[in-house]
């Protein structure tokens, strides 16, 4: 099965060495599933030709906010309501998982609540699931059809599930707790209040349940779904 990786942000170049591109923390994430994978850099406009060039598609996370105004961004809504519409399936990770909201009708916003940031649990139907996060923004409203496949006390709209078209994560199971500690250093300063990210550091060794995800993840690619084309 091939999945198209849409890179919608840029590591940090100093990390990039060391923990490699987003899309290879999706590679490395998911090696064991049996996948094949093409990217394509949409943050730089890099779009494929068609919904159908993929077998299915996978939304990473960015350093933008879905609702700002970048090039890349009413290109993209668009190709996630086709491949939406096709039954082509998508999954979204942290800014992939907003964008695929906000193309179908959802609300993301910068909340008011303020940062998650390092190891947190979340609520997947009784599963507790520990998940690296890096992020403010938040799905504040889910779109019609989406149901909630996971929640936390700080994040509603952890993970939402759109039938067999798209399945999409807030957290980042495709952070390693190394990547994350240099995101920290690189991007937190100024940004995100110290205490917490001195908060994080002291649980960066907690346990991660990121082989969860890519079992979830997989599955989802891998299940029969309706093709309309």
């Amino acid at each position: 099965m091939l999945i198209g990786i849409l890179q919608t942000g840029h590591a940090p170049e100093s990390l990039v060495a060391q923990s490699g591109t987003y899309p290879d923390m999706f590679r490395k994430l998911l090696a064991d599933q049996g996948f094949t994978f093409r990217d394509y850099a949409v943050v730089d406009m890099q779009f494929p030709a068609d919904v159908h060039d993929c077998d299915g598609w996978l939304l990473t996370g960015s350093r933008h906010g879905a609702y700002e105004d970048h090039p890349f961004i009413r290109p993209l809504e668009e190709f996630i309501r086709k491949a939406y519409a096709e039954h082509v399936p998508m999954v979204g990770i942290c800014f992939g998982h907003q964008i695929i909201a906000q193309a179908l009708g959802g609300t993301v916003e910068k909340f008011a609540g303020g940062w998650s940031v390092g190891p947190q649990d979340y609520d997947f139907g009784g599963q507790k699931v520990r998940l690296n996060a890096w992020h403010q923004d938040q799905v504040t409203k889910a779109p019609p059809g989406a149901q909630v496949a996971a929640t936390s006390p700080f994040c509603t709209n952890a993970a939402l599930v759109y039938d067999d078209r798209a399945f999409t994560v807030q957290a980042h199971p495709e952070f390693s707790s190394s990547f994350l500690q240099g995101l920290m250093e690189k991007r937190g300063p100024g940004i995100v209040p110290e205490a917490l990210l001195q908060d994080a550091r002291t649980r960066l060794d907690e346990p991660l349940d990121d082989k969860t995800i890519a079992a979830r993840i997989a599955a989802f690619f891998k299940a029969p779904r309706s093709q309309n084309r």
